[in-house]
């Protein structure tokens, strides 16, 4: 999980009512894949833009943009730059790359390059996600998915995704079946007594998958 989230954790739950009412974060994502002279996928953008009431907290929790105009001096830009880069050892990124014939992970390096700012209230961070081993996506689909394992981040995945340094592919946007996410979050839920709402929140199912936004790459050959 990252820092952030661990730093926003006791403001939303404080703010927000029953436990169990997931999710608490809500984040806009653009994706950019960036492809290299060979015509490989080597890294993936991304940019988080966090809702008003998350970012909101965030700043002033660090006390940055005191009088609330929604914009940052250069030094509180500054500070702000990496404050959800923090990351534990085994948490994921919340962005997951899959081989779209055989469902196989594609694996990412950790984040580089990041930045944030904020612009109309809204926090926007960026980083750099580098592929492990750059992917030739020729016949093979490359599926990108973006979510949190635990559902307390909910994400979307905004306007269609960027394709750098390659003209013959395409990107589609693909939205779960909210309708049978719901059902699935309703049944794990469901094991769960009335009195273990606390133990639910500390360790909810991990049901983000089923609510996953998926941006397919499709290449031609060569």
């Amino acid at each position: 999980m990252r820092m952030a989230r661990l730093l926003l954790a006791a403001g939303l739950l404080g703010a927000t009512a029953p436990a169990m009412a997931h999710p608490h974060i809500f984040i806009d994502t653009s994706l950019e894949f960036v492809f290299d002279a060979e015509g490989r996928v080597t890294a993936v953008r991304v940019a988080w833009v966090y809702d008003d009431f998350s970012s909101m907290l965030y700043l002033s929790d660090r006390g940055l943009d005191p009088d609330g105009d929604g914009k940052l001096l250069p030094a509180e830009e500054a500070a702000l730059s990496g404050f959800d880069m923090a990351w534990d050892a085994d948490f994921a990124g919340d962005l997951f790359l899959l081989d779209g014939i055989d469902g196989a992970p594609v694996a990412l390096e950790r984040p580089h390059d990041w930045s944030a700012r904020v612009f109309d209230g809204r926090i926007i961070s960026t980083h750099l996600r580098p592929l492990t081993t750059p992917l030739a996506p020729a016949g093979r689909p490359l599926l990108a998915q973006v979510y949190d394992p635990t559902y307390y981040t909910s994400y979307t995945i905004l306007g269609t995704p960027l394709l750098t340094g390659r003209e013959d592919c395409a990107v589609q946007v693909f939205e779960p079946d909210l309708g049978e996410a719901q059902q699935v979050l309703q049944a794990a839920l469901s094991e769960y007594t009335a009195d273990q709402a606390e133990i639910v929140e500390q360790d909810f199912p991990h049901v983000g998958a089923v609510f996953a936004e998926e941006a397919r790459v499709t290449c031609g050959g060569g």
